[in-house]
C-alpha cells in the first residue's frame, strides 16, 4: 500500500493516507503510514543511518485523507502544540445513513472501553468531551436505503469521535459496522475522508491549507458535490 505526497519541504511531509493504511504500527505488522514515510524519504534524499519523522495527529486506519507529519524535532514540537490548542482547521467529508438534514453542533463526553468508544455521561470518570460541527450538503435516496453527504468541522480531538458523535445523532457512517451502521461501504473501511487540514507552518508561521478528494470508492455518491467542496 502506497500514499501520494500532498507537500514536501525540509520541515513538513504532508500526504494523503488511503483507507486501510495504518497511520502508526501495531501489532497486527501490516505497513504503515510512519515507516513508508520513513523509508520515502530515506530514498529520495539517499539519506544513511535512521530518518526522524514525527507524527502529530492521527487519522483512523478504515479513514483517509490528508495527514501532516513534521520531519524535525522542532517542527514536531511546534506542530504537536498547536494540535493539543486545537489550532488547526480540521474539515472532514462523510456518508451516512438515513436522510440528515440541517446543521448543527454536537458535545458529548467519550470513553473508550473493550477497543470501542461510547457516549457517557459528564460525570463518568474516564468521559472526554468531544465537540463537533455538523452540515448536511445533500441527501438522496438509493436502492439500499436513503445517504446524506455530511461535512464535518472537528473542534476537539478524540478518538472515534466523528463515528461515534454521528451514530449518537442517529446516522452512522456508511461502513462503520462496529458503531450501527447496517451496511458495508467497501468491504472494509469507511466513507470518511479528511479533505481539508489548515496549519500554521512551523518555522514560516503562515497558515497553510492541504486538501484531497476522497477515494475512488466515493465514485457514484454526490460527485459534483464532493468536487465543488472540496476544491472551493
Amino acid at each position: 500500500m502506497r500514499f501520494d505526497v500532498l507537500y514536501l519541504d525540509n520541515h513538513l511531509l504532508v500526504v494523503y493516507k488511503p483507507a486501510g493504511l495504518l497511520v502508526q504500527a501495531d501489532a497486527t505488522g501490516d505497513p504503515d503510514l510512519l515507516t513508508l514515510g520513513k523509508a520515502f524519504l530515506k530514498d529520495e534524499f539517499d539519506k544513511p543511518g535512521n530518518v526522524f519523522l514525527g507524527l502529530v495527529h492521527r487519522l483512523d486506519r478504515p479513514a483517509s485523507g490528508v495527514v501532516v507529519l513534521a520531519r524535525t524535532s522542532k517542527a514536531a514540537a511546534r506542530l504537536s502544540d498547536q494540535f493539543r490548542r486545537r489550532a488547526p482547521d480540521k474539515r472532514y467529508l462523510a456518508l451516512v445513513e438515513g436522510r440528515l438534514e440541517g446543521q448543527g453542533t454536537r458535545e458529548d463526553y467519550l470513553a473508550k472501553t473493550d477497543r470501542h468508544v461510547r457516549v457517557v455521561a459528564p460525570d463518568h470518570p474516564e468521559g472526554k468531551r468531544a465537540e463537533l460541527r455538523w452540515r448536511s450538503l445533500a441527501t438522496e435516496r438509493r436502492k439500499d436505503g436513503d445517504v446524506s453527504l455530511v461535512e464535518v468541522e472537528l473542534l476537539t480531538g478524540r478518538a472515534h469521535q466523528i463515528r461515534v458523535q454521528l451514530a449518537a445523532l442517529g446516522h452512522p457512517i456508511l461502513g462503520d459496522l462496529r458503531y450501527g451502521a447496517a451496511r458495508e461501504f467497501d468491504g472494509r473501511n469507511l466513507a470518511l475522508h479528511s479533505y481539508r487540514l489548515e496549519i500554521e507552518h512551523p518555522t514560516k508561521r503562515e497558515p497553510m491549507a492541504f486538501t484531497a478528494l476522497p477515494p475512488p470508492t466515493w465514485r457514484g455518491y454526490f460527485d459534483a458535490l464532493v468536487r465543488t467542496t472540496v476544491e472551493s
